[in-house]
This record gives structure tokens, sequence and C-alpha cells, in this order.
């Protein structure tokens, strides 16, 4: 997949603003990675002087005006709601129907991901690596969610990823140097806990391949093969078996099997490969819209925080972590990492202030800066094209939550008189046959609030 245009980012302090949400400016890909000895650097982000805010203030009554239609459209159902907060003067302008949380669907990725940041920090990398064990070589898993088998012929794929076709050639490499010529092999997955589907999934997200049982080392996202819509039913038995075929081809011959073991602490380390960074991550699953890699990342944030790897522990450090950042959790029930829960529920004021704290803190701007641009990338290229919500074409950036019935969209907006707003609106309530009303009326909210001044 190609990497999207990225846009410029403006570190904002208190009072600031971003100096738009499209820019010209687009990052260099990173180079591939050196799989025996660390990685090669990542494009640096492209940071800006903070701009000061501009025009007259806006004012909760403008932000009531400007929401007031698109909030009256009937395809919202009887339980909708808007948030909305000056990030250029600190202050919140505008709730409605805020007294209730909501389903929220994917923005429910907000919260994984600004913790993920929060917890590991945006440069850190997460390691795929081979040890020996006498004659066993264990192929050990580290958590990367992007693991592929074989290196992307697209040399603008964004991120550039870790792949067990470079691991199994330095691993060949480095066997050869030592005299071994036949290993027994092995796979190590036990750095995630836990049951691999999360109880509160529908039984059908894994058979269906909407989800795969989480692991601490698959390929292509469990899937049988890049694209496909099918999992395996052991992620990491699958990369094993892949591995092996990737060693046969560089020269090492195999006994038969391939088996779980738990590397020893004396395992002797043969090979690694390291993942793209968190931050890289980070903007691809809330461009994308990726379960499978906020499940994981949600697992991570459980260990960063010594709460264990099992999801059960990713979701206490998760909100350990948004209460660190500010957020008041309180009133939120939050079941899994990537929103794909129906019993997840959010108050919208938690939604918004994951972009908030995002805003202004310069070591989360990877949740920025990842999140998709209204008619141009990711899970918003296709909106914001019909009636009334042209205005926010390319000046909003949101995350997008979509389920049956669910609707919502979380992100920033700069006005047409320079005020930065951050804001959560959404619905869990549509009727059946409004679905696609119901979406657009919430584009028509956010593009309103492109174009307005929301002074009056």
């Amino acid at each position: 997949m190609a990497r999207p245009p990225r846009a410029v980012f403006v570190t904002l302090a208190a009072g600031a603003a971003l100096a738009g949400l499209v820019g010209a400016a687009q990052a260099v890909p990173a180079s591939p990675r050196n799989v025996t000895s660390g990685t090669a650097g990542t494009a640096a982000p492209v940071v800006l002087a903070a701009a000061r805010a501009e025009g007259v203030a806006p004012t909760a009554a403008g932000v009531q005006k400007a929401l007031a239609a698109a909030l009256a459209d009937p395809s919202l159902g009887k339980h909708y709601g808007a948030t909305v907060f000056d990030a250029s003067r600190n202050k919140t302008l505008y709730s409605v129907g805020t007294t209730r949380p909501y389903v929220p669907a994917s923005t429910l990725k907000l919260l994984t991901t600004v913790s993920a940041l929060e917890t590991l920090g945006p440069d850190h990398e997460f390691t795929t690596s081979t040890v020996l064990s006498g004659s066993s070589l264990i192929l050990v898993g580290g958590g990367d969610p992007l693991l592929t088998v074989k290196r992307s012929k697209d040399p603008l794929d964004f991120p550039v990823r870790a792949t067990l076709q470079d691991l199994a050639t330095s691993t060949a490499k480095a066997l050869r140097v030592q005299g071994v010529s036949t290993v027994t092999l092995s796979y190590d997955a036990s750095l995630f806990s836990g049951p691999a589907a999360n109880a509160k999934w529908e039984a059908n997200y894994i058979p269906e391949g909407i989800a795969a049982p989480t692991s601490a080392l698959w390929v292509n996202e469990g899937r049988l093969s890049p694209g496909m819509a099918k999992r395996a039913p052991s992620p990491a038995a699958a990369a094993a078996t892949s591995f092996a075929a990737l060693l046969r081809t560089a020269g090492i011959k195999l006994n038969a099997g391939v088996k779980p073991l738990q590397a020893p602490e004396t395992a002797k380390p043969i090979a690694t490969v390291r993942s793209a960074p968190v931050g890289d991550i980070v903007e691809y699953v809330n461009l994308h819209s990726d379960n499978d890699g906020a499940e994981v990342l949600l697992r991570h944030v459980g260990l960063a925080t010594d709460n264990g790897g099992s999801y059960t522990g990713g979701l206490k450090g998760l909100r350990a972590t948004l209460t660190k950042l500010g957020l008041d959790v309180s009133k939120a029930r939050i079941e899994d990492g990537s929103g794909l829960s129906r019993t997840n529920q959010v108050p919208l004021d938690v939604l918004a202030g994951a972009v908030r704290v995002a805003v202004s803190k310069p070591e989360l701007r990877h949740l920025i800066s990842g999140l998709p641009v209204a008619g141009f990338t990711g899970s918003l290229e296709k909106r914001f094209a019909g009636p009334g919500t042209a205005g926010g074409t390319g000046l909003v950036r949101a995350k997008t939550g979509t389920l049956t019935g669910v609707h919502s969209l979380a992100g920033l907006v700069r006005t047409r008189t320079g005020s930065l707003l951050v804001f959560a609106v959404a619905t869990d309530a549509v009727p059946a046959d409004k679905p696609l009303e119901a979406r657009a009326a919430l584009d028509r909210a956010v593009a309103a609030l492109a174009g307005c001044g929301c002074a009056v």
C-alpha cells in the first residue's frame, strides 16, 4: 500500500493553533532496515513553529449555530451528541448529548494508540529474533504487529516492515559461521498471555476474518496470505511454518516437526529484525483503522505498565495511562483495544481528550499526523464528498468509527478564522435503514466547524 502524503505537523502549546492540516511537505520513506545491526533511521517529522490563534475567538453560541442543522437530522436516531474543545485557547466550547457514554466503535483506537505512544514512546521498536539452545533454533516473537513474510516490492510502502525473509537470511548466515547446518525449529510466542480472542467480541469475528487471534508472533496479521480475510487458527505456528520454508531456501536443513518451545534464558542470540517505530505503527493503525494492530498495541501497553501481556492486563494499563494523561475514564467501559466490542461505552469528552492531549504534547504527535484527512487518506478518503461536506475536505483530520447502528468521528479541524477545534461527534442509535444518512450528517456537522468562524 502506498504511503499517503503526510501533513505538516505543527507543535502546539497552550494558546497555539495548527497552521494548516494539510501541507505540501512530505516525509521521505524510511530505508530498508538492517536485520543484523539495528535499523536505518526513519524520516524526521516536519515540525514548524507554533502558530498564533487568528481572528475572533469562537463561542459556544457560534458552535451551536454551526452544528444545529446537521445534528437535527433524524437519521442520527435518539442517542447522538457532540463535544467541541478550542485547542487554540484551551477551553471546552460546546457539549450536547454527553450525559451518557457511547459505543465508540473504532474511535476507541485513539485511546489505545495514545496510550501506546505515552507508555512505549514513538521511537520504540519490537524485535523478532532467533536464538539457539543446543540443536534447537527458536523463533521468538516480540509482538511486531506488522511483521510480514517477504519484503514489499513497493518502494513507497509505509511503514517499512520487518520480514521473516530478512531474518531467515541473517539467521542462516550466522549459523553457517558457527558451523551449524542442521537444526530443529521451534517457536516462542509467550510474550503475550491469556486468551487470544477477546471474550467480548462477537462469535463470528475470528471465523470471518474480522479479527485474528492476537499473537506475539504472526505474519500478515495472521492472514493465510497478504490481503486475505481468512486467518490461520494458530498465527504463531503459521509464521514458524513460513520461516521454516525460508530457512530451507537459505540452505539450512531442518529436522522434522515445528513445535512451540519457550526460549530458555541461556539460549544464544543468533539474529534479529526490528519493527517500524511505534510512532509509525500508530499512524498506520489509525489511518487504516487496523483492528489487529490495535489489539497488539493494547497488550504492549499492558506489558509496559507491568500489568502483563494479556488483553485484560492491557486494559488495566490503558485506563492507568489515560488517567495519567488527565482523562477521566471513571464513566468509561473499555473492553478491547480496537473498538470491535459493542459493550464498549466511552464518553465523548474522553475520545476528544485523546486528541486534545496529543495536540498539547509533541511526543504524542503521531496520533495527529496519522489521522485520516477528509477527502484524501485512509478511512476518510471517500468521505466529505456529499452535499454540505465539501468545506471539510482537506481541513478535517479524524478517526472514524463504524459498527451496525454506530457512527462516530473524533479529531480536529481548523476553522476559517484560524482556531483549532478538537471534536467528537457520535450516534449509536442509527435507524437500520439510515446508516449512510447518519454518516453524512456527522460529516456535515464537522464540515460546518471548518467553514465557520463560530463567533456569533
